[in-house]
């Protein structure tokens, strides 16, 4: 299997790109908020058996340069186009996106649903998110909330890698990513230790309800295949009292949290919902197999349309 790691130089910037995999229709998978692309290893390396793989670190992430002071949506959305561009990708591509990546997602499909072949959204920011800070949490919000996180990025973007590592080890990696490669592992280790993650986390959050709100006023798109994953409620309310929350605060931020989920199928007139059991906020760690099943799902059904319009002809 072919697996390219490069530096695409794009308009503003220098972005890191892996592209696995040399033949099929091509995933573009946008991942969350501070997260490595190295932590989708698993699902792509089974994706790629049969489809072109493409991810990329967003500004500030990994090796990929942050030259502008700004980060948003939008500006996510014209990486996209030019990383597709760049790489001389000419047909629709199947979009994933997780986290803040399916916030960005969203955006791309609203925005270029012609460049689209369908989508997966994997426990995705809502457009509606705002919502959550609604909620009467007062133990959990106490450091957690917007202006907490900006304040830490904000600190941690002026330190340097050594500060970094002091403040935030043992880096622990999850019992799925202590089965990865030792050179996979070792990226993930490093990842979180980079002060310009922080200073582009500071930028995302900053307009990210700005771009929620530009997101949810944007074109519905009724004709594109759409899969709507979510995590497991239970599942995650039952870690969060093992971790020490109230459990009145963790249930009401669970369910609404699943509200905003459920709400996503009216993105489109062809959606599909799924909770992923035993999963939780990290659906590509817990349960690959539900995304890429939903990846296949989508395919299958584009062929199969393919296969009736010709048929009629």
């Amino acid at each position: 299997m072919r697996v390219i790691r490069r530096c695409l130089s794009l308009s503003h910037e220098k972005i890191e790109v892996i592209i696995k995999g040399k033949t099929g229709s091509p995933i573009l998978i946008v991942s969350g908020m501070a997260s490595s692309f190295d932590e989708w290893y698993e699902l792509t390396e089974a994706l790629s058996k049969s489809n072109r793989v493409i991810m990329f670190h967003r500004p500030g992430l990994g090796k990929s340069e942050l030259c502008g002071t700004k980060r948003n949506t939008q500006k996510v959305v014209n990486e996209m186009v030019e990383i597709i561009h760049k790489l001389h990708i000419t047909e629709p591509v199947t979009l994933v996106g997780h986290s803040y990546g399916g916030l960005c997602v969203q955006h791309f499909m609203k925005q270029y649903p012609e460049k689209v072949l369908g989508v997966v959204l994997v426990d995705s920011t809502s457009v509606d998110f705002g919502v959550l800070d609604e909620l009467d949490l007062p133990v959990m919000n106490e450091d957690s909330t917007d202006d907490a996180w900006l304040q830490k990025c904000l600190s941690y973007s002026t330190m340097k890698t050594d500060e970094i590592k002091s403040l935030i080890e043992p880096i622990i990696l999850t019992q799925k990513e202590l089965s990865f490669p030792p050179e996979i592992q070792k990226r993930l280790l490093e990842f979180p230790l980079n002060p310009t993650l922080y200073k582009a986390m500071y930028f995302e959050i900053s307009n990210w309800k700005h771009d929620a709100q530009v997101i949810k006023n944007m074109e519905v798109c009724p004709d594109l295949p759409l899969i709507v994953i979510g995590r497991d409620k239970e599942h995650c309310v039952s870690i969060g009292i093992r971790e020490g929350l109230p459990e009145t605060e963790i249930t009401l931020l669970e369910d609404k949290w699943e509200q905003l989920i459920k709400e996503q199928i009216y993105l489109t007139k062809k959606s599909n919902l799924i909770f992923a059991k035993g999963s939780n906020h990290s659906v590509h760690l817990d349960r690959p197999d539900i995304i890429i099943n939903s990846v296949r799902k989508i395919e299958a059904e584009i062929r199969s349309k393919g296969r009736k319009y010709e048929q009629t002809k």
